[in-house]
């Protein structure tokens, strides 16, 4: 049962690291937006996508090890993770978002 929760915990703390550089890295492209470097903006974009898709990965492989049989010890580290995960990707796309409509507002004048 120990073994389990260390793995457990490893899990979830690697979740939380890559969710959290992604999150890092969003907030360095938003300020890298403000002064105009849509290049920089749009490589920091994809850095964090890369490290978002490490942090699903990472989850993705507890949620197949459930599905075929294997228990999942719950924590609330691991629910910590999955909102860190979820609330990342979120603040990804709202900024996505914003950017595009900005760029098609500003396309339009």
């Amino acid at each position: 049962m120990k073994t389990n929760e260390q793995t457990m915990e490893q899990v979830a703390f690697m979740m939380i690291l890559h969710s959290g550089n992604a999150r890092s890295t969003i907030r360095e492209a938003i300020e890298v937006y403000k002064e105009e470097s849509f290049e920089a903006f749009e490589r920091l974009l994809t850095d964090a996508r890369e490290q978002l898709q490490e942090a699903h990965q990472i989850h993705f492989g507890q949620v197949q090890k459930e599905a075929s049989g294997e228990p999942t010890t719950l924590s609330l580290l691991l629910l910590h993770a999955e909102d860190h995960l979820m609330s990342t990707q979120t603040m990804l796309d709202l900024t996505s978002g914003l950017v595009e409509m900005m760029e098609h507002k500003f396309s339009q004048k």
